[in-house]
């Protein structure tokens, strides 16, 4: 079995953050339904293992298993997605000071791991990897550009234990 060849898609752009910040949003990937078009929520499962669920075809929900395969604090994360093997893809994005503006670099670097046949797919369903990597760090940069304190909505629970009274 020949395996297919994955040409990756990759982003970049500056944010005027300090890389601490950018990479701690980031970091905290249940603030990704924010700025990932397709990820409606994200759950911590386990240590490096999260549950998200992303938009599907039809207004369906798929969920994912996401995994952290490796990071280093303030300089770059490393994860992959598990699920049928179009869907499978591994991320992995470097955060660096930008010397000339003193923000951060941020490159996003995505490989589908069924290269042509992955991307025909994932095309199909109205995924585009090379259009969503762009859209994606616009709204990174836009989000964390245009708030002073970037923070993910209020869980759609009814029922909030942090709040007096809730049950």
């Amino acid at each position: 079995m020949v395996r297919q060849l994955a040409r990756p898609v990759t982003g970049e752009v500056v944010i005027g953050r300090p890389v601490q910040v950018v990479y701690g949003f980031y970091r905290d990937f249940t603030n990704l339904p924010l700025v990932l078009g397709d990820v409606v929520a994200v759950e911590q499962v386990a240590g490096t293992t999260y549950r998200w669920i992303v938009a599907g075809p039809l207004g369906t929900r798929l969920p994912m298993t996401v995994t952290v395969i490796d990071q280093l604090v303030n300089e770059r994360i490393h994860y992959q997605t598990g699920g049928p093997g179009p869907l499978r893809g591994q991320w992995e994005l470097a955060f660096a000071v930008d010397t000339d503006s003193g923000g951060t670099r941020i490159r996003e670097q995505l490989l589908v791991t069924m290269g042509a046949i992955g991307r025909a797919v994932l095309a199909l369903i109205g995924k585009f990897p090379d259009r969503e990597v762009a859209a994606n760090l616009t709204r990174l940069k836009q989000l964390l550009e245009t708030t002073t304190e970037p923070t993910r909505p209020p869980p759609q629970s009814a029922s909030r234990p942090d709040r007096p009274g809730a049950e």
